[in-house]
């Protein structure tokens, strides 16, 4: 499929985008708690897109609603799956796990999301897979046990629980990829995010008013509406708006060319890391390479 210059601003607007999500995470950080920043993620991202659930698919003026497109019988599973393994787990495991590691760190152990999919896929969905994507995996596999076995020589990067955090967050992605694949393969994909988020937001609003202390730290934290901010733009622009631009490049060029932003979302990470000071040693720069490499031989052809 031909790649237009359109194509190309809208996957290097993304990986921008989804690669700053986690130094965003870490601004949130400075005024609320790991669950804070994670709930409001989640409710702003569902406030945001909550209007979306009443406009016409299609480009018809008078079309049927996204909602009214939404068969909950059939959809439900891949729903619940894309909700709660794609965005609301994720949201609390990378928010907890960048209270003691890096923003460059998570953003390099993301790129593992593609092995977990092809393997999960493998083993449970019984997605066919060729020689490459098995090479692929394994190089992956590789990479990552260098990532998480050495990191850096700085503690708090080095914390392998927290590291694990992460890994299982792209497990959850993992699951939400094949549900996906599996049970809303039929639905339009932005009406599938638009209703997924209208089953796991009310949830995150919930938990907010009902275990933590948000409204405290915004006004009473120095940095509080600074940090809520950040939050709003991780989730606005970081979730609500990359969903709709992603489904769009998808349509314009290609799923392939679009999990190229897999590639560049670790490069922008470390990026933002380097400029907040972090250290990135050069040992997690190879072993995010070789990630790399495994997830071009997944996606060769």
């Amino acid at each position: 499929m031909k790649q237009s210059s359109l194509s190309w601003i809208t996957l290097i607007a993304l990986s921008l985008v989804w690669g700053s999500s986690f130094i965003l995470m870490k601004e949130g950080l400075k005024a609320f708690s790991s669950d804070e920043v994670a709930a409001l993620r989640i409710a702003i991202a569902f406030l945001f897109l909550l209007p979306f659930l009443f406009t016409p698919l299609g480009k018809k003026p008078y079309g049927v609603k996204h909602y009214a497109n939404i068969n909950f019988k059939e959809n439900w599973r891949g729903l619940i799956l894309m909700g709660v393994f794609g965005n609301l787990i994720p949201a609390f495991l990378f928010t907890e796990a960048e209270t003691q590691i890096s923003s460059s760190l998570t953003g390099m152990l993301n790129a593992l999301t593609p092995l977990f999919t092809i393997l999960l896929g493998m083993l449970i969905f019984k997605t066919s897979v060729n020689k490459f994507q098995l090479i692929g995996v394994l190089v992956g596999l590789v990479g990552a046990i260098a990532l998480l076995g050495f990191g850096n020589s700085n503690e708090q990067s080095s914390n392998k629980y927290y590291s694990l955090l992460v890994v299982g967050a792209t497990f959850c992605y993992a699951i939400s990829v094949n549900g996906i694949k599996k049970y809303l393969s039929g639905l339009n994909s932005f009406t599938a995010a638009v209703g997924s988020f209208a089953i796991i937001g009310p949830i995150a609003i919930a938990y907010l008013f009902a275990n933590t202390h948000f409204q405290e730290h915004l006004s009473a934290q120095p940095q509080g509406f600074k940090a809520f901010g950040f939050i709003c733009i991780l989730a606005i622009f970081g979730t609500s708006l990359s969903i709709i631009a992603f489904n769009t490049l998808i349509k314009q060029a290609g799923a392939v060319f679009a999990s190229s932003c897999t590639y560049l979302i670790p490069i922008v990470a470390i990026g933002w890391g380097v400029l907040a000071g972090e250290t990135v040693s050069m040992i997690q720069l190879l072993s995010v390479a070789i990630i790399i490499l495994g997830v071009w031989l997944i996606n060769k052809k």
